[in-house]
């Protein structure tokens, strides 16, 4: 059998591995157990596809993205890996051919869903092969505290006993302390060696602003960001339900952004559709729920955007870890205001759960409200969650145009003082926060006075800020739990946390809104760079070098960076190999692809130097 260094240079095109990844290996194919933390595009798959390459038998990876297996199996097939799937989207003819490669000894991988793994059949049928590896990849689904929860998962601690001496390993990129030591325990993987990689991704930026016209907002920012040496950039863009979904992705359509929707809701087919555009199409906005994404291995994703607050940390950074896989400079945007936390809390309150549940729920919330609320550092705030500390980042929106802080107390004080006023002196009457900044500003409406509002004591005595400053105050005192919502409509009530303010014994020091930067619009952004290193020769030839790799792409039906990769035309731009073994020394260049596409790749190259 080869090792492992051949395996990743023959096949892959690797010279090194990166970070933990050796180790991991070399575990793996001595028959240990793994648990991997590794972030997004860290290169987690590798770690499970090396050491099947190089044990006997069949690995077979559990993951629950059917919608990609074909294209996961595609790609590592192009690579001259025998590797198949089994999912319902199959013939009945097309699922025995996969069988008898495996009994034949002819797969080196097999990918299999939770829910298919979890059928007796299933598992006879495996028993009758020989297994090298299990590998279960998004792991962080079998915990409670995870954020896709997937009940399938939890059968999977079974295959310990069914396969005592089959070595696993559980891969995700999401995991708080709590998450992973309960997917551990859930998978009975208490005696594995656990490796855990920083979780930063430096190339992203991270940028949190308040909502005002959210719409135009997320236009504005798509428009002057999401674009690449001129053109539009390939994004995803995160809302919590299927109606906004649909409503955000006609608004973006209709102003001229390459925009679709997809959601659980939308047809098989369509959503099908969609999924197969995203992994081939540049320039391609996906707006979508929470389900979209996870698995996708689509490296030039150049922006996310969340115009709804995600429920917790975990969720976030999960979402914001598709943009920027290749390595290149990507941003995370989120528009976040007020409704969202009282909408929030409300579904908390109302939640199915338990008193336990519903705890654990607000502590997710907290820590969320945090992340969007910090005058310091996000990345050391996110990072935080995960138990790992940094310097300040140098590259979120609070480190590049750092929030003053204001001494909140007196504003905050008449708030509370208006909110107990109206509780106390008209019987129990509450309202939402746009009355009681009415009622602060001396606002003269018929609602006001019709009730008698502009008797209080505090009536007009908040002139000081205007309505959008009071906003951010409201905004920030939900945050921090001192109001809180209350019923259905978004009313507000006073918190035990207010005691201390009401009484003057505590200073409540409040961020100050910082706007997005104003933008030209004269001057067409130009966003980020396919190559940023590269001269603008050798840009030019990069781009022929794409303009090659998409048509060759289209032909095959694949996503194009299972071609070659972006890193990969940009060494090739660079160095500009002459023959197959100058080639094959560029990192991304296996045995196969040199087979495949080595004479084209020449070709373009002798082109465009005699051009």
């Amino acid at each position: 059998m080869p090792d492992q260094y051949q395996v990743l240079r023959d096949v892959f095109g690797y010279d090194d591995f990166r970070g933990d990844q050796d180790q991991i290996v070399s575990h793996v194919i001595d028959g240990g157990d793994a648990v991997v933390l590794m972030p997004t595009g860290g290169g987690k798959s590798l770690c499970y596809q090396v050491p099947a390459l190089v044990r006997e038998g069949c690995a077979v990876v559990v993951s629950p993205l059917i919608a990609l297996m074909a294209d996961q199996v595609g790609a590592l097939q192009r690579l001259g890996v025998r590797a198949a799937y089994l999912n319902s989207t199959q013939f009945p003819e097309d699922r025995a051919e996969v069988e008898r490669a495996y009994l034949a000894g002819e797969l080196d991988l097999i990918y299999i869903a939770p829910e298919r793994l979890s059928q007796r059949g299933t598992r006879e049928f495996l028993a009758r092969g020989k297994l090298s590896l299990i590998a279960i990849d998004e792991a962080h689904c079998v915990s409670q505290w995870g954020h896709d929860f997937r009940p399938d998962y939890l059968a999977l601690g079974e295959l310990a006993d069914l396969w005592p001496d089959v070595p696993r390993i559980a891969l995700t990129a999401t995991a708080t302390r709590r998450t992973h030591e309960e997917l551990t325990a859930r998978l009975h993987l208490e005696n594995a060696r656990h490796f855990v990689s920083s979780f930063d991704r430096p190339n992203i930026t991270y940028r949190i602003e308040p909502k005002d016209r959210v719409k135009q907002q997320l236009l504005s920012f798509i428009r002057s960001e999401g674009v690449v040496d001129g053109e539009p950039a390939t994004g995803i863009v995160y809302a919590l339900s299927r109606k906004k979904v649909e409503e955000y992705a006609a608004f973006l359509a209709s102003n001229g952004i390459n925009a679709v929707p997809y959601h659980a809701g939308l047809d098989r087919q369509v959503r099908a559709g969609t999924l197969h555009r995203f992994l081939r199409e540049d320039g391609i906005v996906v707006v979508a729920t929470i389900a979209f994404g996870m698995g996708i291995d689509k490296p030039d994703v150049r922006f996310v955007a969340h115009v709804d607050l995600p429920k917790s940390i975990e969720g976030y950074y999960q979402e914001t870890g598709r943009a920027g896989r290749d390595g290149l400079p990507s941003i995370a945007w989120m528009a976040y205001g007020m409704a969202d936390v009282v909408n929030q809390r409300r579904m908390i309150d109302q939640s199915d759960g338990d008193a336990a549940h519903r705890r654990v729920q607000s502590q997710l919330l907290d820590a969320m409200l945090a992340l969007c609320e910090t005058s310091t550092c996000r990345r050391q705030q996110l990072l935080g969650y995960f138990d790992q500390q940094i310097e300040p980042c140098g590259n979120c929106d609070t480190c590049l145009n750092p929030p003053a802080t204001w001494d909140g107390t007196v504003p905050a004080q008449k708030l509370l003082s208006t909110i107990w006023r109206l509780d106390h002196e008209f019987h129990g009457f509450s309202c939402g926060a746009g009355h009681l900044i009415d009622i602060l500003r001396g606002v003269e409406n018929d609602r006001i006075r019709q009730r008698g509002h502009d008797a209080l004591t505090t009536y007009g005595k908040g002139t000081e800020l205007d309505a959008r400053q009071w906003g951010s105050v409201v905004r920030q005192l939900l945050a921090l739990g001192i109001i809180a919502p209350r019923g259905d409509y978004g009313v507000l009530t006073i918190t035990d946390k207010a005691t201390p303010l009401l009484r003057s014994q505590q200073t409540l020091m409040l961020r100050e809104d910082v706007k997005a930067p104003a933008r030209s619009r004269t001057k067409p952004a130009r966003g980020a760079s396919a190559a940023p290193d590269l001269s603008d020769e050798d840009r030019n030839l990069f781009e022929a070098l794409r303009r090659w790799r998409a048509a060759v792409a289209k032909e095959a039906g694949a996503p194009a960076y299972t071609v070659l990769g972006n890193k990969t035309l940009e060494e090739i731009a660079r160095v500009k190999p002459s023959n197959h073994d100058q080639l094959l020394s560029v990192s991304g260049i296996g045995q196969a692809k040199l087979t495949n596409y080595g004479d084209q790749v020449l070709e373009v190259l002798a082109s465009f130097e005699s051009a």
